[in-house]
């Protein structure tokens, strides 16, 4: 029997479940984890993502007949990394509403709503606050993004999980956020 495995790191459980060839239930297994308030900032350590992803497969019956899985997680926050991927600093949750003045900005400029929670308004309120990780940052990601990597090697991101990700395609461009002669890009 060929079985699929579905992963999900969310707030507050780390679910793993996987289905049949006629998509009912086969096994389950989860994670409790919750976020920390530290320094002003709500963040999840990302050793317990990974200790809560092998508790959850560890649940798992007959984790040889996986065929194919699919993972998700907390597409919103802020993971930035240099170009070797070290963190750069703690991850900032959907939680966070310290990016108020970054998600006006941007809003204006794009005409578009653009959440706090977005990762786009995490990196640029950091740019506005000069912090000095900012000159090192090689690339911005979301949870998801990061266990994928992490397990495969492989930097993608779904544009249904790139919520306020930039650029969309793979051509960078500063011009794409830099519409204005007095932004600090």
């Amino acid at each position: 029997m060929n079985t699929y495995l579905g992963i999900e790191l969310g707030s507050t459980r780390i679910k793993a479940v996987s289905i049949d060839e006629n998509y009912a239930p086969v096994s389950s297994a989860d994670y409790t984890w919750v976020s920390a308030y530290e320094n002003g900032i709500w963040t999840y350590e990302l050793t317990q993502a990974f200790e809560g992803l092998r508790t959850a497969l560890a649940g798992i019956e007959n984790r040889e007949t996986v065929k194919a899985m699919g993972i998700s997680a907390m597409m919103h926050g802020y993971l930035a990394f240099d170009k070797d991927w070290n963190l750069l600093v703690p991850f900032r949750t959907w939680q966070n509403t310290i990016t108020a003045q970054a998600a006006a900005e941007l809003t204006e400029l794009f005409g578009f709503n653009i959440p706090q929670r977005w990762s786009i308004a995490h990196l640029y309120q950091a740019i506005l606050n000069g912090e000095e990780h900012v000159p090192q940052v090689a690339h911005i990601t979301t949870l998801a993004g990061y266990v994928h990597y992490m397990l495969t090697g492989v930097n993608a991101v779904g544009i249904g999980e790139a919520s306020g990700m930039f650029p969309i395609d793979s051509e960078p461009s500063r011009e794409v956020i830099s519409t204005r002669s007095d932004a600090p890009l």
